[in-house]
């Protein structure tokens, strides 16, 4: 999948030396058109042709821009990971209190529960894959996003969902092997469908990053006994593992260890030295995707030391939260820091996150994202592709 060419590897799929996490800014067509059809002013037809639109216009950006890895900017979704829980067999849509950003707000409540056993079969996403796949140009890759395991099984595991979560599993081993056969099957269908590469997204082990340890176990959020926090990074890797094991062989999996994004603000602060045993020794993915844009990563690059040398690092150094475009001397300076800790042959760029984690999107504007792109872009040919 990959070859020698003069100093650095020539990547041949995801990642990429220039890359993006998946999502887009979406247009105000698409997000007018999406209001009128919860309003039932247009019908799901005329809101799915205004969707294959609004896409086909982004595929067309994403390659004139140099991305080699497309993705549909997540344009039929609301958020990042509901969609796809809501697309899966046993999984029912609720209303929620909203989960929590940095300054005390909440994002819009809603959430995911079960009633029902859990399935992956004739999920609307594979559809969604193909049809990217039959307009993207020849000779560039789709790379599908997808909530990791990890996360589903952290938002059945809420507080507000255990009682319906133990109606259908009882047992939490019997739960993490229903959720790892509900991706197999999904993922299945989508290396059937022509997949080759899968981005994890996964704020679960990042809401472990902020996690508090405590002597007592307490009922606030993030607040755990040092055996609760073993625990939920057993069970986070278990999941994720036992999931990526059974996935079919050629499938290449990588993972965005996502902070959590929402209209600009985030949930989780703190640095990867907490979670990197077990997470970056252990987990089976290619690639890790890393939030690295702001001083609230509470460390430096350090941690990458604990990264197998075969695998991929995506440096998320150019925020996607604002619109002010970064020095470029500055963000290659950092990917030389980095690289004291993690071979630059295996090293590679990002924006931290998605330009729009749900539908509402972050607070730039349109040609500001493609402006940060096209410096990532820029940046990436004076390191590695000269």
């Amino acid at each position: 999948m990959v070859q020698v060419k003069d100093k650095f590897t020539v990547c041949r799929h995801s990642p990429y030396r220039y890359d993006v996490v998946g999502s887009f800014l979406r247009p105000e067509i698409l997000k007018e058109a999406r209001e009128r059809f919860a309003k039932q002013q247009i019908s799901l037809g005329q809101l799915t042709k205004v969707e294959d639109q609004t896409i086909i216009d982004l595929i067309n950006k994403e390659e004139s821009a140099g991305l080699k890895a497309i993705t549909d900017g997540e344009f039929r979704r609301s958020w990042y990971h509901l969609d796809f829980f809501w697309g899966l067999q046993g999984v029912k849509k609720i209303q929620t209190n909203g989960w929590q950003l940095h300054d005390g707000t909440h994002a819009r409540g809603e959430g995911a529960a079960l009633d029902g056993e859990l399935g992956g079969n004739n999920h609307p996403f594979i559809d969604h894959f193909r049809f990217v796949k039959d307009h993207v140009s020849r000779g560039f890759e789709v790379k599908q996003t997808i909530p990791s395991p990890a996360l589903l099984l952290a938002q059945l595991e809420l507080p507000f969902n255990l009682e319906s979560t133990k109606t259908f599993y009882s047992n939490e081993d019997d739960l993490i092997k229903a959720i790892a056969a509900a991706y197999d099957q999904v993922l299945a269908d989508f290396f059937k469908a022509g997949l080759k590469v899968v981005q994890f997204d996964d704020s679960a082990w990042s809401s472990l990053i902020a996690a508090k340890l405590v002597d007592h176990p307490t009922a606030k959020p993030l607040e755990f006994t040092s055996k609760k926090f073993e625990e939920l990074k057993s069970k986070y890797l278990k999941v994720n593992n036992l999931a990526i094991e059974g996935a079919p062989k050629g499938l290449v999996v990588n993972a965005h260890i996502c902070r959590g994004n929402y209209r600009s603000n985030w949930a989780f602060t703190g640095s990867y030295a907490g979670i990197a045993n077990p997470l970056f020794i252990q987990e089976k993915v290619n690639a890790f995707y890393l939030e690295y844009d702001t001083v609230r990563d509470g460390g430096g690059f350090e941690v990458l030391k604990q990264i197998p040398k075969d695998k991929w690092v995506v440096l998320g150094l150019a925020t996607s939260k604002d619109g002010h475009l970064e020095k470029a001397d500055k963000i290659v300076k950092r990917i030389y820091e980095a690289s004291q800790y993690f071979d630059l042959d295996h090293l590679c760029l990002s924006p931290q996150c998605g330009f729009a984690s749900s539908e509402e999107g972050n607070v730039l504007t349109e040609k500001q994202q493609w402006d940060k792109i096209s410096l990532i872009r820029s940046i990436a040919a004076k390191i590695w592709l000269n």
